[in-house]
C-alpha cells in the first residue's frame, strides 16, 4: 500500500449573501472538511449545502466551531471560561450534527476555528473543555490538533482519537506552531510551493520561515479556502499527489 493522507478545508464559510473562499471550487480535491457553524461565518442554508456538497463526494465532515466573532471572522483573541468554552463548542457542534443527520451523513471530526484554534495549542484549561464537550456529543468523534498541542493532548486525556494537522498554505516557526499572519512570508501564496509542502509533510518534515528542517509526524494537511487562489492550490496538490503515489483519504481511515 502506498502512502495515504487526509487532504482537509475549512469550508462553507458564506453567509447570507456574502461569498467567502473558494470552498466550491476545493470540494472536489479534498477528503475531508470543516464546515463553518455560524459564529465566524457560515449560517443555516450554507451549513446544509456544504455538508450535501461532502456527501455526494464521500469528503469527511468535521465541525469547524469559533469564538462567537462574525465581524471579525473568528480572528480576534475573546477570553472564554472554562464552561463557555465547553458549551459554546456543544452549541456549534450540535448544530452540524443536526445538519449531518438531516442529511444522513455522520459527522467525522471537530477542528476549532482561527484565534479560537491557535489559543487552545497553549491553554490546558479550555483544551479540555473541548475535548469534554466533544466526548459529551459523541466519544468517537476525531479531535483534529496540532501535534503535541493542549489540545492534542486534551483529546487523548478523554479518550478520543486525534488527526495531527499541519498546513499547506502556512509558514512555520521552528517550534512547530505556526508565524503569526501579521509576519510577511505567514501565508504561502505560489500553489506549487504548497504542493511541494504537502508532500514533505507526507515524508515527516517541514522547513520553517528560517529554513530550519523540522521533523513532523501529520494525519491530515489543511489548505485554507479564504487563501487567495486556493483552488489553485488545491489542483496542485491533487496532481503532485497523483505523481508521487500518494492516496487522500478521510481521516476516519487513518486514525483508530
Amino acid at each position: 500500500m502506498g502512502m495515504r493522507i487526509d487532504f482537509n478545508s475549512d469550508l462553507g464559510e458564506s453567509y447570507s449573501v456574502y461569498e467567502y473562499g473558494e470552498g466550491d471550487e476545493i470540494m472536489p480535491y479534498i477528503s475531508s472538511a470543516n464546515v463553518a457553524c455560524g459564529w465566524h461565518g457560515g449560517d443555516p442554508l450554507v451549513m446544509r449545502k456544504t455538508v450535501q456538497m461532502a456527501k455526494q463526494r464521500g469528503v469527511g465532515v468535521g465541525a469547524h466551531p469559533s469564538y462567537p466573532d462574525q465581524l471579525g471572522f473568528g480572528r480576534r483573541v475573546i477570553p472564554l471560561s472554562y464552561e463557555e468554552t465547553r458549551d459554546y463548542c456543544t452549541y456549534q457542534i450540535g448544530a452540524l450534527w443536526a445538519f449531518c443527520k438531516a442529511v444522513g451523513v455522520p459527522l467525522q471530526h471537530v477542528k476549532p476555528h482561527g484565534a479560537f484554534y491557535n489559543s487552545l495549542v497553549k491553554d490546558p484549561q479550555n483544551a479540555k473543555a473541548v475535548a469534554e464537550a466533544m466526548a459529551e456529543i459523541d466519544p468517537n468523534l476525531i479531535m483534529l490538533a496540532l501535534p503535541g498541542s493542549e489540545l492534542d493532548k486534551a483529546a487523548r486525556a478523554v479518550g478520543l482519537r486525534v488527526a495531527r494537522e499541519a498546513f499547506a498554505d502556512r509558514a512555520y516557526n521552528d517550534d512547530g506552531t505556526l508565524v503569526s499572519r501579521s509576519i510577511p512570508g505567514s501565508v504561502i501564496t505560489d500553489p506549487e510551493v504548497a504542493a511541494q509542502r504537502f508532500v514533505d509533510f507526507c515524508r515527516g518534515k517541514v522547513i520553517t520561515l528560517t529554513g530550519k528542517e523540522l521533523k513532523l509526524e501529520v494525519d491530515s494537511i489543511c489548505l485554507h479556502s479564504d487563501t487567495k487562489g486556493s483552488a489553485r492550490h488545491a489542483k496542485a496538490i491533487s496532481e503532485r499527489c497523483k505523481k508521487e503515489g500518494i492516496e487522500l483519504v478521510p481521516m476516519r481511515e487513518l486514525v483508530k
